[in-house]
């Protein structure tokens, strides 16, 4: 079992930055996909961006070059490194440990984007 915290959410505004966390506890975090996910309202759930074990990295195309993640497995922490936020960023952002059999969801941090 896998329990992950996300942290470092807000409000902030247009142009401005933001630093997620998500922090994981129990088994081996080396071994697993870290992934940001997003919910804006009324709409579904989607990539952000995700860092394998083996270090390969994804992101959508609505945040390259706009964001960074990365992961500290010393520390079993995750981070999104968000820059230039714009008012379509707006959503609960949750934090993903994938296995090969496994799936874990943190409980979700809000970001607002707003001046």
């Amino acid at each position: 079992q896998v329990q992950l915290v996300e942290s470092g959410g807000g409000l902030v505004q247009p142009g401005g930055s933001l630093r997620l966390s998500c922090a994981a506890s129990g088994r081996t975090f080396s071994g697993y996909a870290m992934g940001w996910y997003r919910q804006a309202p009324g709409k579904q759930r989607e990539l952000v961006a995700v860092i394998h074990s083996g270090g390969n990295i994804n992101y959508a195309d609505s945040v390259k070059g706009r964001f960074t993640i990365s992961r500290d497995n010393t520390k079993n922490t995750v981070y999104l490194q968000m820059n230039s936020l714009k008012p379509e960023d707006t959503a609960v952002y949750y934090c993903n440990a994938m296995g090969v059999f496994t799936n874990y969801w943190g409980q979700g941090t809000q970001v607002t984007v707003s001046s």
